[in-house]
C-alpha cells in the first residue's frame, strides 16, 4: 500500500469531523494581503561585479503574504543573505500568487518567470497542493515542467521543502495533525524529484514559534522571512561558489 493511501485509509474516517473544521476556518480565517511595492530589486548594489540574478516562483510566500512591503519578503531578504555571504550585487525577482498550486503556477507564473533571465530559481510550493489534495503525479509533473522549462534556460533550480502544516497554529489541531502528514508526503516525493533533476532540496528549518509567524497563524513573519532566507542561503552559497 502506497503512502498516500494509507493517509487516505487513515482520513476518511475522520471526515464527518475533518469537513466541518475545514469549512469553518475556511470562513472564519483571517486573510492577510500580499506585499506592498515592487515584486522586484537589487541587493547590496555597492558590491562589485556583476548581479546574480535570483528568481522565486511560488505561492503565497513568494508573494509576501504576512509582511507588508517586499522588502520584508522571503525574496528580498534571501538576495540580502546571499549577496552578504557571495560580496556581490543580487537583483532579485518574485513571481508569486496567493492561493495558487504547482500546476496553476505553470500555466500563469511559469511564462512570466521565464520573461527575464535567471541564474537561480528557488521553487516555493506546497501548502496549497496540500489543502487541495492535489494528485501526486500532477504535483511532480507541475514542478518537474517548471524545473525543465527554467534549466533549458540555463538557471539552476532549487526546491524548498514543503512546510509543516503541523505547526500552523491558524488549523485546528485535527487539521494540522492531517495536513502536517500529508505535506510530509508531498515533501519526500519533492526530495525524490529533486534528486532525479539533480537538483537542490532545502528543507524549510524555521521555528514555528509565535513571533516566527504573522498573526494568520499560516505565513511567516518578517522575522520568519529573515529566518528562512539565511537557511536557505546557508544551503545555497556553496552550490553558486562552484562552477555551474
Amino acid at each position: 500500500m502506497s503512502r498516500h493511501a494509507l493517509w487516505w485509509l487513515a482520513t476518511l474516517p475522520l471526515l464527518p469531523l475533518a469537513l466541518p473544521l475545514a469549512l469553518h476556518t475556511r470562513r472564519t480565517a483571517l486573510r492577510l494581503p500580499v506585499a506592498e511595492g515592487e515584486p522586484c530589486g537589487i541587493a547590496a548594489a555597492h558590491f562589485p561585479g556583476q548581479p546574480l540574478r535570483l528568481l522565486l516562483i511560488g505561492e503565497s510566500t513568494v508573494a509576501g503574504v504576512g509582511v507588508s512591503h517586499f522588502e520584508q519578503s522571503l525574496a528580498s531578504c534571501l538576495a540580502a543573505a546571499l549577496a552578504e555571504r557571495l560580496r556581490r550585487p543580487v537583483r532579485w525577482r518574485a513571481c508569486g500568487e496567493n492561493g495558487i498550486t504547482a500546476s496553476q503556477a505553470h500555466e500563469r507564473l511559469l511564462p512570466l518567470a521565464l520573461a527575464e533571465p535567471a541564474d537561480l530559481a528557488l521553487l516555493v510550493f506546497g501548502v496549497n497542493d496540500t489543502t487541495h489534495l492535489t494528485p501526486s503525479e500532477r504535483w511532480q509533473q507541475a514542478l518537474a515542467g517548471m524545473a525543465d522549462a527554467l534549466g533549458e534556460r540555463g538557471c539552476r533550480v532549487v526546491f524548498s521543502g514543503v512546510p509543516p502544516l503541523q505547526h500552523f497554529t491558524a488549523l485546528p489541531w485535527l487539521l494540522r495533525q492531517l495536513m502536517g502528514w500529508r505535506a510530509s508526503l508531498l515533501d519526500a516525493e519533492l526530495q525524490g524529484l529533486a534528486q532525479r533533476l539533480g537538483a537542490l532540496h532545502c528543507r524549510l528549518d524555521l521555528p514555528f514559534e509565535a513571533h516566527y509567524l504573522a498573526e494568520d497563524g499560516y505565513h511567516p513573519s518578517a522575522l520568519g522571512y529573515r529566518q528562512w532566507a539565511n537557511g536557505l542561503a546557508e544551503r545555497l552559497t556553496p552550490l553558486l561558489l562552484c562552477p555551474a
